[in-house]
């Protein structure tokens, strides 16, 4: 399955960073982010993560979590179109495996997780 957010808005940004207590002023601030060898602000693996775990929590359930891992890969930037992508598989232990991918429109590769769901 595959589903589409953005693009991601400057706003999109200030907005998670503020929720999440990191007001770092790369994520908000130009000459600070271009000081730091970003063309522009940029956002965090944190708020991709947290979008593509609760999808697939909400899809099936989030009393069913039983693990999430995550590997931030590559930050994104506003203007950015995030595209996510799950495979599911169930094993024989007992668990829904789930493998999810966030890219950016050019298929960087920005946040890989993986998620296991208790058996219905």
């Amino acid at each position: 399955m595959t589903w589409t957010v953005g693009p991601i808005s400057r706003t999109d940004i200030v907005r998670y960073q503020g929720a999440s207590g990191d007001m770092n002023p790369v994520h908000h601030d130009e000459p600070f982010a271009s000081g730091a060898g970003f063309d522009a602000p940029l956002g965090v693996g944190m708020l991709p993560a947290g979008m593509m775990s609760a999808w697939a929590a909400g899809r099936v359930g989030p009393e069913r979590v039983r693990s999430i891992r995550v590997r931030f890969k590559a930050p994104f930037f506003p203007g950015d179109t995030l595209t996510f992508r799950e495979t599911a598989r169930r094993s024989e232990d007992g668990l829904l495996y789930v493998d999810l991918t966030c890219e950016n429109q050019d298929g960087a590769l920005l946040v890989q997780a993986w998620m296991s769901f208790a058996d219905d």
